[in-house]
């Protein structure tokens, strides 16, 4: 039998354990949304009961969500996510479809978060404000080398940066709650502003913005080939990470209607930063600031590390290069990893990262959507696999999610048809790339 630390050129290590999965998960998901849109959303729906709703509805669909989710990571405990689950059920090219969908996607997501930390760094230090781009370079090159020594480190250091998050986040609630304002916030129909549109539109609007702070629940599924026991492992950390994570959404915002009137709040873009100004004045939004800071490392080294396995899995299928299969003593897909950096490097040297992380909206629904589809797939074409654990409420709570999926798709598309025109594009073109790589493989 392998030891469990040693790898051969294409093998994973297999070391991770419920720790990492929490940290991985809470890392993944909880970035600078939480921070900033709630005045968004106080704006959209106009009511703290209304906002208050839709942040724990959509925790509810990450919640149930993972429940299917940790059933197919159990199913099929191999590096990849998305992708794996896709092309066991449907086959070579929508796997390869949904793969290199949620790359692409999350490439762009990574470099927009390296370009607005380069923008923070600008706010805490005005001299640098002429070197975003140098800056946000400099971080994922930085980021690259240190994980270039390998899994054990990088996973301890998302561990102790989605510690210093969480820390944080409820140190900032628990000062909010610590402060007596001048009106207590309440919950009736009077304490509410007028909103622009309809109640329905608002609703919408809120929903879809408040799904995107959300994206990462499913982090920890990218691991499970690492993971010393998975079908154990798997089930805690997702469901550990989500209800923290739901937990810390519900009360930040709670601390946020604490301390700022519903009036301000929705005119705030920072309501995180406003809120603490209140309590100790102007200079300590800085404070606010490093804590964005840490939000957005904490998804960079979350993003650099699960990134690269999607790529890896793909190639180790036979879907695209060879090289990328490449794992080093450390347990890095080195050269995968290079690549997905590499991308974000270019979309930031070439400004496109922020409208490609508007197409990247449309990449990760449809992964979810691929997803749900492939557990009510494999359970009628597959049911001789293994199943340690089974997803809740199946088929109901599966179809439901599905359809929901569906639903934030339209409404991905009908928000943004520029963008979304771009994914379909991408769609189409994405079937001769599938076959001009299978081709290349066979010669």
């Amino acid at each position: 039998m392998t030891p469990p630390e040693t790898n051969r050129p294409s093998q994973l290590l297999r070391l991770l354990g419920v720790g990492f999965g929490v940290a991985v998960t809470i890392g993944g998901t909880i970035g600078t949304g939480i921070l900033r849109r709630p005045g968004t959303i106080a704006q959209e729906l106009g009511q703290p009961s209304l906002a208050l709703l839709v942040w724990a509805l959509v925790g509810v669909y990450a919640l149930i969500g993972s429940l299917q989710v940790i059933e197919l990571g159990t199913m099929i405990p191999k590096a990849g996510a998305w992708y794996v689950f896709a092309r066991r059920a449907f086959g070579d090219y929508v796997g390869f479809l949904i793969g290199i969908s949620s790359w692409l996607g999350s490439i762009a997501a990574m470099a927009f978060g390296a370009a607005v930390m380069g923008e923070y760094i600008a706010l805490l230090v005005p001299g640098l404000s002429a070197y975003i781009k140098v800056m946000a370079i400099g971080i994922l090159l930085a980021f690259t080398a240190f994980h270039l020594i390998g899994v054990r480190l990088a996973s301890r250091a998302q561990e102790v940066m989605s510690f210093i998050k969480a820390l944080g986040l409820l140190a900032f609630v628990v000062i909010c709650f610590a402060y007596t304002p001048d009106e207590p916030l309440q919950f009736s129909g009077d304490n509410s502003i007028p909103i622009e549109g309809s109640l329905l539109v608002g609703i919408l609007a809120a929903l879809q913005s408040v799904f995107y702070t959300y994206d990462g629940w499913h982090t920890a599924a990218y691991f499970t080939e690492e993971d010393i026991n998975p079908n154990k492992n798997l089930p805690r950390s997702m469901m550990i990470g989500v209800l923290l994570i739901i937990g810390i959404y519900l009360l930040v915002n709670l601390a946020l209607f604490h301390v700022l009137p519903i009036e301000q709040l929705a005119k705030s873009k920072l309501p995180a930063a406003d809120a603490v100004q209140v309590l100790f004045g102007p200079a300590s939004a800085k404070v606010v600031t490093l804590l964005l800071m840490i939000s957005i490392m904490g998804i960079i080294n979350a993003q650099i590390m699960f990134n690269p396995r999607v790529l890896f899995a793909i190639s180790r299928d036979g879907l695209f290069a060879k090289l990328f299969t490449r794992v080093n003593t450390g347990g890095t897909p080195a050269p995968a990893m290079f690549l997905t950096v590499a991308m974000s490097i270019l979309m930031i040297v070439t400004g496109t990262y922020s409208k490609l992380s508007d197409v990247a909206s449309f990449f990760f629904v449809l992964c979810y959507a691929a997803a749900f589809a492939s557990l009510i797939r494999l359970r009628k074409t597959a049911p001789e696999l293994p199943r340690p654990v089974r997803a809740w409420g199946y088929p109901v709570t599966t179809w439901l999610m599905l359809v929901a999926s569906l639903a934030f798709l339209v409404g991905v598309i009908y928000s943004d048809l520029y963008s979304s025109a771009y994914a379909v594009g991408f769609i189409v073109l994405s079937y001769p790339l599938f076959l001009l790589v299978k081709r290349l493989n066979r010669s």
